[in-house]
């Protein structure tokens, strides 16, 4: 299979495609990212001589560009996408254009050129908060708190339009929070855990009682891998690792103290919510289950393997706070 992925200088989607190189020895990876601020080729330095991989900077955007770079291949894996909450409320206008007037350019090129499968990967944020004990399925409404979410829901809808009115043969993925390495230390579990390397203070909100549901993101990649082969088309996957008991902010901010050998000292209690924040975000993965998938890192694993990455990229990370990880694509990909 030759495949385009959207968005694969980021976290997610480079650890997707480092999975599906090691996986499937014929399988092809064209990655096509603009590397916006969390776009980070450092992230695939491992592969970049691979000859099944190649990169081309580009906006998903821009139709002509897309549509030449989507030439031959057989799959769409769309990733791109403005993803931080707390970016989309002091600045809204990336996420519209990158989200949703994106992701109508990769249907419009999915169209063009007739190809065979276009996997969305989305979010559970589109389902909004959800109340103890109840799970999000596929097939409740959706109810986005923040213009992140709410532009992520917007894409989907576009998919689901584009799925009943153009026959186009796609899937949408929505998967929990993920965390492991390469991710760019703005997210809870990469900013505590570099802050606490660096003994700086780790912010907890309103007391750390946020739920959420935290994927290992080869856990994730393998999930959409899934479907990507053998999803039906126009249907929706929840993919979750469904912690039992769930597993608060706080109780995830002790975790990570201890794997970093400090103490609640660095802890800075910050009062009241995030705004656009949701108390427990919690899904049903039950479909995705019957594809075979399930997860095989638990919380506990994946914490430790992601700190001790931390522990042993920390160039990577260091870079990445400073700036100078853009320096790499200057250097290695100025034609």
């Amino acid at each position: 299979m030759k495949m385009l992925v959207t968005g694969g200088a980021g976290f997610i989607g480079s650890n997707f495609i480092r999975q599906i190189l090691k996986k499937y020895p014929n399988d092809q990876v064209v990655n096509f990212d603009k590397l916006t601020y969390a776009g980070n080729l450092e992230n695939l330095k491992d592969v970049e001589d691979n000859e099944r991989y190649s990169f081309v900077k580009g906006d998903i955007c821009d139709f002509d560009a897309l549509r030449q770079v989507a030439e031959g291949v057989d799959a769409i894996v769309h990733f791109a996408a403005e993803s931080h909450v707390d970016r989309s409320i002091h600045s809204s206008e990336e996420f519209l254009e990158t989200n949703i007037k994106g992701t109508q350019r990769v249907i419009d090129v999915v169209r063009n050129l007739k190809i065979s499968r276009l996997v969305h990967v989305s979010t559970d944020e589109v389902y909004g908060d959800v109340e103890f004990p109840e799970k999000s399925t596929e097939k409740n409404g959706i109810f986005p708190s923040s213009p992140y979410s709410a532009a992520k829901a917007a894409s989907d809808m576009l998919v689901l339009g584009a799925i009943r009115t153009h026959d186009v043969p796609a899937c949408i993925t929505r998967g929990s929070n993920n965390y492991g390495p390469f991710q760019f230390p703005e997210k809870i579990i990469p900013l505590f855990i570099t802050n606490a390397m660096e003994d700086k203070k780790l912010p907890l909100y309103d007391g750390g009682g946020q739920i959420r549901d935290w994927l290992f993101v080869e856990d994730h990649c393998s999930g959409i891998d899934a479907v990507l082969r053998q999803g039906k088309v126009g249907e929706i996957y929840n993919i979750g690792a469904e912690q039992s008991p769930e597993v608060a902010n706080k109780e995830l901010t002790a975790m990570i103290l201890e794997l970093t050998g400090k103490d609640n000292s660095l802890i800075e209690p910050v009062s009241g919510l995030r705004p656009g924040h949701d108390q427990r975000y919690a899904i049903d993965s039950s479909k995705i289950k019957s594809l075979g998938w399930k997860t095989s890192v638990s919380l506990e694993e994946g914490l430790k393997r992601t700190v001790d990455w931390y522990k042993d990229n920390r160039d990577w990370w260091e870079r990445v706070k400073s700036g100078e990880y853009k320096e790499y694509y200057k250097k290695h990909y100025r034609k």
